[in-house]
């Protein structure tokens, strides 16, 4: 087993990692950003060091200096965690090149080899696992679109060929929206996951979404843990995960446990990872009980070559520390236990706890401070977070702030403890989606397992989500800077990059001001980076606008897609400047008064927050 293993994630699963090694005898090295320079990982871990500012580009996703965090650090291990650096087989590549790090993951090769989408369906195919119908090579022009929906009807999918999560796909209802739904699907496949390169396949308009969880190791065994149904999404983003599925049949749920499992095989899988699949609802009687067979279609969508965010679901029901098992297989152990040992007992839910308003179209939260952070306890109550009452929200990335897993001995019993538990979570200073995950728990679709994929965007009457948050919800609050009697002072200072806290209280003091920069004292105002106005990276400044002038400004967080003006251009009232991805969609920032371009602030791909300026006009 490893001496030293840094976790090159935040948040959550960073903790979730750290408190797998710490069971192991393992010590943890955490990596940050200035924006999560007071986070809940940091605090967590034996060390930290700091690798660059809150952008994540020049971060989290920054290949050398996690490198050379883990070498600073004398780590011999690097685990990614989800996201960030997770799946890139580029990254993973240099660390198994490394002489004295191991990468915790599936090797470089099995990660390039179904990563990409393409080359995941040829894998499959080969291995005999149903893939949609669609093209295994990328598409080269709108007219392939045309054509292939002439042949296989529409809509279609166009899908980056890096994509995930809905991120880079758009869906083609006729062959008049061909062109721009291309274009577009292009455009996001290279702003997120740097390959333009799109694939097409039929779009299946009611499926459920069904995962296998993988578990092999280097010595040719390959295990399944059973299947997630992760059915309940919005924008093709997961919401509530839950397992086993309430709507498979256990002949299904074999058929799609052996499907994954051979798929494993053909791509000399290794390590934790997840295949998943959409399956075909069929007319049947679901209120009565009817479950989907072995007839129905299902089908392969992709393999998430990492750890996934609901993999509590999975441990919860078999007992088995997925965790562990990727940090013992990455060391070169061997399973040790056969197929037919793994037994799902119960049921379990996994809700995640996002910092978004649920009744504006689950736009994230803008910034807030957990003035209070009470979680829920008792008998099969599980919380995974990263989180101290007082601390301030960060939102420079994703807004998954916990994770709520609910485990009880059916799926009945598991609703009721979770609406205890949803009773006794009480978080107030920052907004979060807790009231529609308590909406869910009393509604009649979800609660009788007949939800699909579409439920969310298609069905739901959205005036029940906004009375559930008048119902439940908490508002945002900043730091109101409250006088105590007792004044901590705080101080972070980093040597050669390494992260050490020193903290001081004082009776009556005056509190110390906070600079309005800081490069490892005190702590910045707002530690979770940008809560509003301006940019994190540039002290929130605001551009001069001339007289007359216009500043364009964004109303939400997102990530910029292209930038449509440059200097000197002349635009009109109404026309867009540039075009942002937020919440899966994409928003064109118009211009309302005109005039011409002076300066231009973003670049394509840049993240930015709500009220940042990405053009100035005169």
């Amino acid at each position: 087993m490893f001496d030293k293993v840094l976790v090159a994630n935040r948040g959550e699963i960073a903790v979730r990692v750290m408190r797998a090694c710490e069971e192991l005898g393992v010590d943890t090295v955490a990596v940050y950003s200035e924006a999560d320079k007071h986070g809940g990982h940091v605090r967590h871990a034996d060390e930290a060091y700091n690798v660059g500012p809150a952008r994540a580009a020049d971060s989290y996703l920054d290949h050398e200096a996690v490198i050379e965090a883990a070498e600073k650090a004398g780590a011999d291990a690097i685990h990614p965690g989800y996201g960030f650096l997770a799946e890139n087989a580029e990254f993973a590549g240099k660390v198994e090149a490394h002489d004295e790090i191991t990468w915790v993951g599936p090797a470089a090769d099995a990660m390039e080899q179904l990563g990409e989408k393409t080359k995941a369906r040829k894998t499959m195919r080969e291995a005999e696992v149903p893939i949609v119908p669609g093209t295994t090579d990328p598409a080269e022009s709108a007219e392939e679109v045309k054509a292939f929906g002439e042949e296989h009807g529409y809509p279609v999918a166009i899908k980056a060929e890096g994509g995930g999560g809905g991120r880079g796909m758009k869906i083609v209802e006729g062959p008049e929206e061909a062109e721009d739904q291309f274009e577009s699907a292009k455009r996001e496949g290279e702003a997120y996951f740097d390959n333009a390169n799109v694939y097409l396949e039929r779009y299946l308009e009611n499926p459920r979404h069904i995962e296998v969880q993988i578990l092999a190791d280097e010595h040719g065994n390959v295990r399944h843990l059973g299947e997630r149904d992760c059915s309940l999404q919005r924008r093709h983003q997961k919401v509530i995960e839950e397992g086993p599925s309430p709507a498979l049949t256990e002949e299904l749920r074999e058929e799609i446990g052996a499907a994954a499992r051979r798929g494993a095989d053909a791509a000399g899988y290794y390590n934790a990872g997840t295949f998943e699949f959409l399956v075909e609802e069929e007319d049947r009687d679901a209120e009565a009980g009817e479950l989907l067979g072995p007839d129905a279609n299902f089908y392969f969508l992709e393999v998430n070559t990492r750890i996934q965010v609901e993999h509590t679901v999975t441990e919860e029901l078999t007992g088995i520390d997925i965790v562990k098992w990727q940090l013992r297989v990455a060391a070169g152990e061997e399973l040790t236990f056969e197929q037919e040992e793994v037994d799902l007992s119960g049921h379990a839910i996994e809700f995640r706890i996002n910092a978004e308003h649920a009744d504006e179209e689950f736009q994230p939260a803008s910034g807030g401070t957990l003035d209070t952070y009470d979680t829920p306890d008792g008998i099969g109550i599980r919380v995974d977070d990263a989180l101290s009452e007082g601390d301030e929200l960060v939102t420079d990335y994703d807004s998954m702030i916990a994770k709520l897993i609910v485990h009880a001995s059916d799926r009945e019993e598991c609703i009721a403890r979770s609406k205890r538990a949803f009773g006794e979570y009480d978080i107030e200073g920052v907004v979060t989606i807790s009231p529609f995950h308590r909406l869910m728990l009393d509604d009649e679709t979800f609660v009788n397992g007949t939800h699909t994929t579409k439920y969310l965007d298609n069905d739901l009457d959205h005036a029940r989500i906004d009375e559930a948050v008048d119902k439940w919800g908490v508002e945002s609050t900043g730091d109101e800077g409250e006088e105590s009697e007792t004044t901590r002072r705080e101080f972070t200072v980093e040597v050669n990059g390494k992260r050490f806290d020193v903290e001081l209280e004082e009776e009556g003091a005056p509190a110390i001001p906070t600079p309005e920069t800081s490069s490892g004292g005190s702590p910045p105002s707002g530690a979770g980076g940008s809560s509003g106005g301006g940019s994190s990276d540039d002290g929130g400044e605001t551009p001069e606008v001339p007289e007359g002038g216009e500043s364009v400004a964004v109303d939400m967080q997102g990530t910029v897609l292209s930038v449509d003006v440059e200097v000197g251009d002349d635009v009109a009232p109404g026309d867009t400047v540039a075009v942002l991805e937020a919440m899966k969609m994409e928003n064109d920032i118009d211009a309302e008064r005109g005039g011409t371009v002076s300066q231009v602030l973003v670049e394509e791909s840049e993240s930015v927050d709500m009220g940042d300026v990405l053009v100035v006009l005169e």
